[in-house]
C-alpha cells in the first residue's frame, strides 16, 4: 500500500491535497491508503488501470474522508473492458492489468454541486465495500460498459440526484447487497437506457428518496427506478428490501418503465418478491413488461394506489399483501391494484384490504385473459373488483366480504362497457354482482352477509 501522507497528502481538511493524492496513486502503481483524516481536493482523483494496472483504494477503518470541492467524480476508476463476463470473452489485459478494483473504508463528502461520488468505467468485478457517500449529486455511477460489479455494506446517503446510477451503459451480473441507500432526490437506485441485464438488488434499505426539483418529471422518482425508453431493462431480481417513503412523495417505492411504443419486451425476466414497501403516491409502477413476478411483498400506504401495471404481458401478480390500516383507522392513501392493456396475467393469493378506490380495490381496464383467482377483497369502499372493456377474463374463487361493522361496500364485482367472454364463478360475496349477459357469464357464486355485520 501507498500511504497518502507520504506524498505530501496533509489530511487536515483545509489543505488542497488533490496533487499530492494522484502523485501516491501514480508512483505506487494504483494503490492509495488513506490515513485518519480529512483529505480534500478539488479535481477527480483518477485511476486508470490501463496505466497503472491493478488499483485499490482503501481508507483507515472509515476514519479517511474525501471531501470534493470541484465537479465530478471524486475517485474515477477507468478499464478497458471489451466483452462480457463469458470466460472466452475476456481479454488477456483485463485479467493481467485491470480485473477486481477495490475501495473500502473511507468517506465521500460533495462540497460541489455537480460532485459525484466514485464513477465506473469499462471496468470488470469493481467491487466497493465499507464507504459513505453523501452529499454528492450521483453517488456511485456506472458509465459505457461494466460487468461483475459488488456493492456491500455501504452508506449512500443525501445525494442531490441518486445514489447508485446505472448511466446508459451495458451492464450485466451486479449485486447490490446489504446497504443503506437514502435520502437521495431522484432515486436510491436509478438506471436510465442502457443494456441492462442480471441485477440483484436484495437485501438493502432504500428509503425516503423524494424532494426532486430538476428538469425531468419528479413523477420518474423512487426508491427504485428503472427507465429505458430507448434500452433493456432485463433480469432484474428486487428482493429482501425495504422500500420507503413519505406518503405526499410523487413517483413510486418501484417504478419501471419500458418503451411505450414498442414490443413490451424491453422490460422483461423482473422479479419483486419479499419486500416491505410503503408511504408513496404509488408502490409499484410498471409499464410496458413482460414476465414479471410481484409476490410476497408487504405493500402499504400508497396515496394514490398501491400497484399499477400498464401494458404488460404475463404479469404474476401472488402472495402479498396490501392494507394500509384496520378498518377503524382514517387515512388519506386509496391503495388498490389497477390493471390497464394487460395480457395473460394471473393476479391470486393476494388479502386486498380496505382500498377506497373509486373503480375498484382491484380496477381492470381493456385487459385479455387476465385470471383473478383466490384473493381475499376485504372492506372495500364502495367497489371490490371492477373490470371494463375487458376479454376473456376469469374471477373465481376470491372471498369477497366486509369485516367492519358497518358495510360501506355497494358491488363485489362489477364487468362493464365492451367487455366479453368473462367469467366470474365460485366467488364468496357480500354485495352484488353487476355483470350482464353480454359482458359474461355468472356461475356458483355464494352471497353471505358482511361478515362484521353478523
Amino acid at each position: 500500500m501507498t500511504l497518502a501522507t507520504h506524498f505530501g497528502a496533509t489530511g487536515d481538511g483545509r489543505t488542497d491535497d488533490t496533487a499530492a493524492l494522484q502523485h501516491a496513486i501514480d508512483a505506487g502503481g494504483g494503490i492509495l491508503q488513506l490515513a485518519k483524516g480529512t483529505y480534500r481536493i478539488s479535481r477527480p482523483l483518477q485511476l486508470d488501470t490501463t496505466r497503472l494496472g491493478y488499483v485499490g483504494v482503501q481508507g483507515a477503518q472509515g476514519t479517511s474522508r474525501l471531501v470534493m470541492s470541484g465537479a465530478g467524480p471524486a475517485i474515477s476508476v477507468v478499464g478497458d473492458h471489451r466483452g462480457t463476463a463469458t470466460p472466452i470473452h475476456v481479454q488477456p489485459h483485463t485479467w493481467d492489468r485491470e480485473r477486481m478494483p477495490l475501495l473500502s473504508g473511507l468517506e465521500i463528502v460533495g462540497e460541489h454541486p455537480q460532485a459525484d461520488g466514485i464513477r465506473l468505467q469499462r471496468t470488470m468485478q469493481t467491487t466497493i465495500q465499507n464507504t459513505l457517500v453523501r452529499r454528492v449529486r450521483h453517488g456511485i455511477q456506472l458509465v459505457e460498459r461494466n460487468r461483475n460489479f459488488l456493492l456491500s455494506a455501504c452508506h449512500i446517503y443525501d445525494c442531490h440526484e441518486t445514489g447508485v446510477f446505472f448511466d446508459h451503459c451495458n451492464l450485466h451480473q451486479v449485486i447490490v447487497t446489504g446497504n443503506h441507500i437514502s435520502y437521495c432526490k431522484r432515486a436510491g437506485i436509478y438506471q436510465h437506457n442502457g443494456d441492462v441485464h442480471n441485477i440483484q438488488i436484495t437485501g438493502n434499505d432504500i428509503e425516503y428518496n423524494s424532494g426532486y426539483d430538476g428538469n425531468r418529471d419528479p413523477q420518474h422518482s423512487g426508491e427504485i427506478v428503472l427507465s429505458a425508453p430507448e434500452g433493456i431493462i432485463s433480469e432484474y431480481t428486487i428482493s429482501g428490501n425495504t422500500l420507503q417513503a413519505t406518503r405526499e412523495a410523487p413517483g413510486a417505492n418501484v417504478l419501471v418503465l419500458g418503451k411505450e411504443d414498442g414490443t413490451g419486451t424491453a422490460v422483461r425476466l423482473v422479479t419483486v418478491t419479499g419486500n416491505v414497501l410503503g408511504s408513496r403516491d404509488q408502490n409499484v409502477v410498471i409499464t410496458d413488461g413482460v414476465r414479471i413476478s410481484i409476490t410476497g411483498n408487504t405493500i402499504y400506504a400508497g396515496t394514490r394506489r398501491n400497484i399499477l401495471l400498464t401494458d404488460c404481458h404475463t404479469v404474476v401478480l401472488s402472495g402479498n399483501t396490501i392494507a394500509t390500516r384496520p378498518a377503524s383507522w382514517q387515512s388519506n392513501s386509496r391503495d388498490g391494484i389497477s390493471l390497464l392493456r394487460c395480457t395473460g396475467g394471473m393476479v391470486s393469493g393476494n388479502v386486498i384490504n380496505d382500498c377506497h378506490q373509486e373503480e375498484g380495490a382491484l380496477s381492470v381496464r381493456e385487459c385479455r385473459a387476465l385470471g383473478i383467482a383466490n384473493n381475499q377483497v376485504l372492506d372495500s369502499r364502495s367497489l371490490a373488483i371492477g373490470v371494463r372493456d375487458s376479454v376473456g377474463c376469469r374471477i373465481s374463487d376470491n372471498t369477497i366480504t366486509e369485516l367492519r361493522a358497518e358495510p360501506q361496500m355497494t358491488k363485489s364485482v362489477q364487468v362493464s362497457g365492451s367487455s366479453l367472454h368473462n367469467v366470474i364463478q365460485n366467488n364468496l360475496v357480500s354485495a352484488e354482482i353487476d355483470c350482464s349477459a353480454e359482458c359474461g357469464q355468472q356461475r356458483a357464486n355464494t352471497s353471505i352477509p358482511a361478515v362484521g355485520s353478523g
